[in-house]
């Protein structure tokens, strides 16, 4: 009743109600620059054959027609599209992507074969050779879960040793010091004359890249911790463990995600040089192998999935960050 008399209210007063769009504009917008790209795809000609044409103008079409039915039911949903309406400007982005890519490589030919690559010619690759492309992401996964997860594992405890102990920061900071600046690509020679396998040898250099950063930023994490948080947990009678546990290796969480996360990109920088050097499977293989035979369309699809997959454990990771640390929203 009070909203009946509010809007009467509205009405007689003149004031100026809010009016909802009729449609989403940037969806609008992006099924125009998605239906673009498909008719050029589709109607103007090649320069030179490429497989999956057609198939990927499909693609570019029933993308358009779902852009144009949210541009149509996006302003009657509320906020619970609120993240896609974020995206939405990205999505024109793509649509004029592919317009400007195709026009480029297959239908001007202006960045030409083999060097380059039109849109389709990557579906293409992921259509035929999809199975490959699976056990090189398979054999990759397992090579960086070994040797990143043991890498920030050690890069942590001596980070943490390094930041509490004095005696053993004396020791091993010079030494950190002196390796951390050396790129892990560097010791190639040495770990692979070491090693008894190029598997054990691209380990260790994944372990190295990943858990350097790992350990000097937890040790200045733990270094920085405010002297009057020990004091009042001496002060309670805490031991040394339960100084370093519940409160060091608190308070340095911050530092210790700022070190994963560069561990994380190094570590993918020195997965792909490793798998280049006498690996049988995996994505940095499948990549020497494709440019040595000029097969840049499957190069560049396989940089496509390497660069999906650290952003989708890049994701991950502010997933766990935001859980962990969550006690420290509004201190941040």
């Amino acid at each position: 009743m009070s909203e009946v008399i509010d809007t009467e209210y509205r009405l007689v007063s003149g004031a100026a109600m809010p009016r909802r769009p009729l449609v989403w504009r940037d969806g609008l917008l992006a099924a125009s620059t998605w239906a673009a790209a498909a008719a050029i795809t589709i109607l103007l000609p090649d320069v030179i054959k490429w497989g999956a044409t057609e198939l990927f103008a499909i693609v570019l079409g029933v993308g358009a027609v779902i852009l144009l039915l949210l541009a149509v039911a996006v302003p009657k949903a509320g906020r619970s599209v609120e993240k896609l309406v974020y995206y939405g400007p990205w999505l024109v982005a793509i649509g004029l992507w592919f317009a400007v890519w195709e026009l480029l490589t297959a239908k001007l030919g202006w960045l030409p074969k083999p060097f380059f690559s039109p849109p389709q010619g990557l579906l293409h690759v992921y259509l035929t050779d999809w199975g490959r492309i699976l056990v090189c992401v398979a054999y990759t996964a397992r090579l960086w879960a070994f040797g990143f997860f043991s890498g920030i594992a050690v890069g942590f405890a001596g980070g943490v040793a390094l930041g509490w102990s004095k005696r053993f920061a004396y020791w091993g900071m010079p030494l950190l010091k002196l390796i951390g600046p050396v790129p892990a690509s560097a010791w190639i020679p040495c770990t692979f004359f070491i090693f008894p396998s190029t598997f054990h040898a691209s380990i260790f250099l994944v372990a190295l890249a990943s858990g350097i950063p790992v350990a000097i930023l937890t040790a200045a994490g733990v270094g920085q911790v405010n002297r009057s948080y020990y004091d009042v947990a001496r002060t309670l009678g805490a031991s040394d463990r339960y100084l370093i546990f519940k409160v060091a290796i608190p308070a340095s969480l911050p530092n210790v995600f700022v070190g994963i996360f560069m561990g994380l990109y190094y570590s993918f920088a020195v997965l792909v040089v490793a798998e280049m050097l006498g690996a049988k499977f995996g994505l940095g293989w499948y990549l020497q192998f494709n440019t040595a035979y000029s097969a840049y369309a499957n190069v560049y699809a396989a940089l496509i999935v390497m660069a999906l997959i650290c952003a989708g454990l890049v994701r991950l990771l502010f997933v766990a960050r935001d859980r962990l640390l969550g006690w420290q929203k509004g201190i941040l």
